[in-house]
């Protein structure tokens, strides 16, 4: 609070330096109690509490010496070496083996740069002074990716904290089930329109599947889903939710930070993109209930009135929160004012009347999510490091450009990959830190694009990993939580997440979809997209909206032409509304030919 607030103390305020340096030290601690070294491990070892120790000391004793470091270059090698080698125990024992050797291979590539062919020679660097960039200076943790998580990050975690110890999570719940309860197959709706909800204000996929997986997921399977179906809604929805306005969670901050833009210009490029996504997902889930004829809920709860009175602060305090955001452009405090209020809002109800108990929940829920990003971020500044000081960035922004023979749509495939290779660390802000200093500037450079669009075109690609396979973090968890299968969830949330596959690759093209440029264009360009969506959606569940069932011969050909009708181009747009209309009049016959028969 002394440093986030600028509160003086003895005249002064506290410098950045110091600040970075008590936060790495404390929820590096957290990260050594908290996280264990194996799996399984029912008590904190000896070994856990001496490294915790050791991480403390040496970052307090560099914080105290913050004032030499800045004015004299003044540093420790056995100091750099610590810090280093504890932050890499803290990458292994978050995301396991594979992301502790990205975090290895890109932060010990400067001593091979030199000798690397290609676009990947660079400036090498020996060992002392590549540790050095790496824990001391702005390169490394004393930058960006630092500043995201202690800065940014961090009062949209205990915001989230605050919200979940509440009880956000059943209010939100309780709401959409009253909202869409009666409505065949009205949990599935519930669990769509819960996640995005509180997706939009914890903005974590992992917590939001873990809030309120744990409830809607069992009362899908309840109403007749498979448990790999139910998984999926669950993880789609919480996918979509971390991009979906008014505040979008940690990475909208993230993005207006790396492309220097205010953060209405980031909810802004959010709104069409998420409307989209969550249409089609309803849609589906709506096709789904039809054809397999699944009724509604009896006795859906309570009426809306009845739990908004109850759950009021749980509506209030968000829009409290995108006023602050958008009309006082409180970016950095407004989250702290938010928590606060929402604490202040729960005295008044004895349901979460702020006790003891309560806010120890609270305090507990808010360090484990802290903790967890922190140990997740903090490592990344290597690879940053690792990549910026040997120049290799810009680089390999010129190679992906020539490795696609300068043609725009090969670096985008390019892209496209190295998105969901990045994201498989599981979170999409390590992702897009890595890309948008070496894709980005690519996509940009050859094809004048507009930044906003590709930015968000990253983040969203890099974002579809934790549903897409092999990995798919985020199915593989809701799939835990059904007793699914891991990969049959992970395909079917593909499925379902199939318009943000296209979408975030339309809007490159099209930046008006962005809400970006001249807008004229969503004219004639959402109409065809809104139609292809339903038709996709159709031709995906085998049900058509005013025609009933269809068959199995036509979905592959109405999904192929639909999406060659939504793309943004004059010729593909043309032939597919032809082909659409034609196949769309040919099932409407089939279908009447089949009743008539019938």
């Amino acid at each position: 609070m002394i440093y986030i607030f600028g509160i003086q103390i003895g005249g002064t305020v506290m410098l950045e330096g110091r600040y970075y340096w008590l936060f790495i030290g404390l929820f590096t601690v957290a990260a050594f109690i908290a996280i264990p070294a194996h799996r399984g491990a029912a008590r904190i070892p000896v070994y856990d509490i001496a490294a915790a120790l050791i991480a403390l000391s040496v970052s307090v004793w560099i914080s105290l010496n913050t004032w030499n470091i800045a004015l004299y270059s003044w540093s420790n090698l056995t100091a750099r070496v610590t810090m280093w080698l504890l932050m890499m125990e803290v990458a292994r024992r978050t995301r396991g083996l594979p992301f502790f050797l990205v975090v290895l291979v890109f932060g010990t590539f400067p001593l091979v740069a030199d000798r690397m062919p290609g676009l990947l020679m660079g400036i090498p660097y020996d060992f002392p002074s590549m540790i050095e960039s790496h824990v001391f200076r702005p390169e490394g943790m004393m930058g960006i990716t630092t500043k995201i998580v202690a800065e940014i990050v961090l009062s949209l975690l205990v915001f989230a904290g605050v919200l979940i110890a509440a009880g956000a999570g059943e209010f939100f719940i309780d709401l959409a089930n009253a909202r869409f309860g009666r409505y065949r197959g009205g949990s599935a709706k519930v669990s769509v329109a819960t996640s995005a909800f509180f997706g939009s204000l914890s903005g974590s996929v992992f917590s939001n599947i873990a809030g309120t997986g744990t409830i809607t997921i069992r009362t899908i399977k309840r109403v007749g889903y498979p448990a790999h179906y139910a998984a999926a809604i669950e993880a789609c929805a919480s996918m979509g939710g971390v991009v979906m306005p008014p505040i979008m969670g940690a990475i909208a901050f993230v993005v207006a930070v790396m492309i220097d833009v205010s953060y209405s210009t980031v909810l802004l490029a959010a709104i069409l993109p998420s409307l989209l996504f969550y249409f089609d997902l309803l849609l589906q889930v709506d096709a789904y209930d039809a054809h397999n004829g699944l009724k509604g809920q009896e006795g859906h709860g309570e009426p809306v009135r009845a739990i908004v009175k109850r759950g009021w602060p749980f509506l209030f305090v968000p829009g409290f929160l995108t006023w602050g955001l958008l009309i006082m452009r409180w970016e950095y405090y407004a989250p702290w004012y938010a928590s606060v209020l929402l604490l202040a809002l729960a005295t008044f109800n004895r349901e979460t009347r702020p006790t003891p108990d309560r806010l120890f929940r609270m305090a507990r829920q808010i360090g484990v999510l802290v903790t967890q990003t922190a140990a997740i971020i903090l490592p990344i500044a290597y690879v940053v490091s690792g990549l910026t000081i040997t120049g290799v960035t810009g680089s390999l922004t010129s190679g992906l450009v020539a490795l696609g023979g300068n043609n725009l749509f090969l670096v985008i495939a390019l892209g496209v990959l190295a998105c969901f290779i990045m994201g498989l660390a599981g979170l999409a802000i390590i992702a897009y830190i890595f890309l948008t200093v070496t894709l980005a500037p690519a996509i940009v450079k050859l094809g004048e694009l507009n930044e906003v669009a590709v930015h968000f075109f990253i983040v969203y690609y890099a974002m579809l990993s934790a549903i897409t396979l092999p990995v798919g973090a985020a199915a593989f968890l809701a799939a835990t939580i059904a007793g699914a299968r891991p990969m049959l969830t992970s395909w079917t949330a593909m499925r379902l997440g199939v318009v943000i596959y296209f979408v975030s690759l339309f809007f490159l093209f099209q930046p008006s979809l962005a809400l970006q440029r001249d807008l004229w264009p969503l004219i004639h360009i959402l109409p065809l997209i809104l139609i292809g969506i339903v038709l996709i959606s159709a031709g995906l569940e085998r049900y058509l909206i005013g025609v009933g069932r269809i068959r199995n011969l036509w979905r592959l050909p109405i999904v192929a032409a639909d999406f060659a009708s939504s793309f943004p181009g004059l010729w593909t747009t043309l032939i597919g509304d032809a082909v659409s209309a034609l196949l769309v009049a040919l099932i409407w016959l089939d279908k009447r030919k089949a009743t008539a028969a019938a």
